[in-house]
C-alpha cells in the first residue's frame, strides 16, 4: 500500500505519494482550508489519483507549536529546555529562569505548551517546585511538560493537580548532559491530544486523528535520515529552509566533538528566525543585511520588502521581480545559517557541512542561474566560507524532507532513505 505524506500548512497543503519501497509517485499542493482542512487534503488526494493509502500527516496550521520555556537558570537547565523546544519544532515565545514572581508575561506570550523544567537529577529542588506551585496558583490552562529534577518530579506533578501536565525524564540529568528525546516525545503527545485539535482547523475527530506531528519535526527527522543516508558520511547536512514569514535551519551530524559548553549540543539542531522570510518578514531581511555589513542602505530593495510584506500573496511576474526575490533568498539564507551557527558555537565537525540543502518555494521554482547566484552568495560570504568548503549544494525540489520524516517516525526507515537518494548523492 503507498503512503499519502501531508505537510498540512497554515497556507498551503502539500502532498506527496510514495511506494512502500520508497519511490516517488507524485506530489501535489492546494490552499490550506480551514475551518475544515480536510477539503484540502481531498483535493491533494484527488490531484495525485490515489485510491487506498495509508496517511501520515503532519502540520503547522494555526501558528504552529507555541512553547513556553520555564527554567531553574537561564545558562543551565532554562537553555537545555530552550535547545530542546527547538528541536522538537516548536515556536520559543517566551523564556525564563529563576523562581517565577508572577506568569503575566508567559500569559502574553500565548503559549500553547509549557516546558517546565529545573535542576540535575538529585540537584536543586527549590526552584522547581516553586515554580510547579506558582503555575498551578496562578491557573495556567494550557499543557505542562515536566522534565526537570527526577526525584523532584513527584513533588512537582502534584503540587500541578488541577493543570493538564504530561512528566518525562529530566532534559538535564547531569550537569552538560542534555537528553532531549524523551522531553521531545511528551511535547509531540502534547501537541497531538491537546492542541493540534484546539487551533479551529476542523469540525471532526479524523484530522486530529490523522497528524502524527508538528511540521518542524518532521523535517528535523528527515534532516536526520538524510545525514545518516548521504555519500558524505564525514560531515554534517545543513538545511536551509527560506519561508514567507520564517528562515529556518536545520543541521545534523553524526559525531559532535564535546566543545567544554555547559549545555552540550545535541547531534539534530534546528533554529527559527522569525523576522527574516521572503513575505511577511522580508523587510527584517534587508533590515539584518544592513546590520550585519552584508548590504547597504539600499532604498530600492527595503522598498521591494516593504511592499512584498503588504501583499504577502505577491507572486514574481518578470525576470525583474524574481530577481529582487533571488537576492532576498541569499540573504536570508546567509543571515540565518550565521545565527545558527552562532547558535551552535560554529559545531559542525571537523569537516563543516559537506551538504547543503536549499528548501522552499523561492529556491524549488528558480532558474538554473539564480540557484548558482545564491550558491554563489552563500560560498562568498567570510562567516560561511570556513563551512561550506567542502559542501555540495541540492534542492529539494520535490520537497522530500517532511515526507522522509514522516516515514522514519513511522519506523519505514528504508522506504525515507530510498526517498531521500537524490538529495543524498546516491541512486537509492
Amino acid at each position: 500500500m503507498p503512503f499519502l505524506c501531508l505537510d498540512i500548512g497554515s497556507t498551503w497543503t502539500k502532498g506527496a505519494a510514495v511506494a512502500d519501497d520508497g519511490r516517488l509517485l507524485g506530489t501535489a499542493q492546494h490552499a490550506t482550508t480551514p475551518p475544515e482542512v480536510l477539503d484540502g487534503v481531498g483535493a491533494v488526494l484527488t490531484a495525485l489519483g490515489l485510491g487506498r493509502v495509508e496517511v501520515l500527516a503532519c502540520s503547522s496550521a494555526g501558528g504552529g507549536l507555541r512553547l513556553a520555556v520555564v527554567g531553574q537558570e537561564r545558562l543551565v537547565s532554562a537553555e537545555a529546555g530552550y535547545r530542546v523546544a527547538l528541536s522538537a519544532g516548536a515556536k520559543v515565545v517566551h523564556v525564563s529562569a529563576g523562581e517565577l514572581s508572577n506568569v503575566r508575561a508567559l500569559r502574553a506570550a500565548r503559549p500553547d505548551v509549557v516546558l517546565l523544567v529545573g535542576g540535575t537529577d538529585g540537584g536543586d529542588e527549590r526552584v522547581l517546585l516553586h515554580n510547579a506551585r506558582k503555575l498551578a496558583a496562578n491557573r495556567v490552562r494550557v499543557p505542562i511538560v515536566l522534565a526537570g529534577n527526577a526525584a523532584a518530579r513527584a513533588r512537582a506533578a502534584a503540587a500541578l493537580a488541577g493543570c493538564t501536565v504530561v512528566a518525562t525524564d529530566n532534559v538535564l540529568p547531569d550537569v552538560g548532559d542534555l537528553a532531549p528525546d524523551p522531553a521531545r516525545r511528551a511535547i509531540r503527545e502534547v501537541f497531538l491530544r491537546h492542541v493540534i485539535g484546539g487551533k479551529g482547523l476542523s469540525r471532526g475527530p479524523r484530522f486530529r486523528a490523522m497528524v502524527r506531528t508538528v511540521t518542524p519535526d518532521a523535517v528535523l527527522a528527515g534532516v536526520s535520515r538524510l545525514a545518516c543516508a548521504s555519500a558524505e558520511t564525514e560531515g554534517a547536512v545543513l538545511v536551509v529552509d527560506v519561508g514567507g514569514a520564517t528562515t529556518d535551519v536545520y543541521s545534523a551530524v553524526s559525531t559532535v566533538e564535546s566543545t567544554g559548553a555547559v549545555v552540550a549540543l545535541p547531534p539534530d539542531r534546528r533554529s527559527v528566525e522569525g523576522d527574516i522570510g521572503m513575505r511577511w518578514s522580508a523587510p527584517g531581511i534587508v533590515a539584518e543585511a544592513v546590520a550585519e555589513h552584508l548590504l547597504a542602505d539600499d532604498t530600492s530593495l527595503a522598498a521591494a520588502a516593504e511592499a512584498r510584506a503588504a501583499a504577502v500573496g505577491f507572486v514574481p511576474s518578470t525576470p525583474e521581480e524574481s530577481s529582487v526575490d533571488t537576492r532576498l533568498a541569499a540573504l536570508a539564507a546567509v543571515l540565518a545559517v550565521r545565527r545558527h551557527l552562532r547558535g551552535i558555537d560554529g559545531n559542525l565537525g571537523p569537516r563543516g557541512a559537506t551538504l547543503l540543502v536549499l528548501s522552499g518555494g523561492v529556491f524549488r521554482h528558480a532558474t538554473p542561474e539564480a540557484l548558482t547566484a545564491v550558491e554563489e552568495t552563500l560560498r562568498a560570504d567570510p562567516v560561511l566560507r570556513p563551512v561550506l568548503r567542502h559542501a555540495r549544494v541540492a534542492v529539494d525540489r520535490d520537497y522530500v524532507l517532511a515526507p522522509a520524516g514522516l516515514l522514519t517516525q513511522a519506523g519505514h526507515t528504508e522506504a525515507a532513505t530510498r526517498l531521500l537518494g537524490s538529495l543524498a548523492g546516491c541512486s537509492g
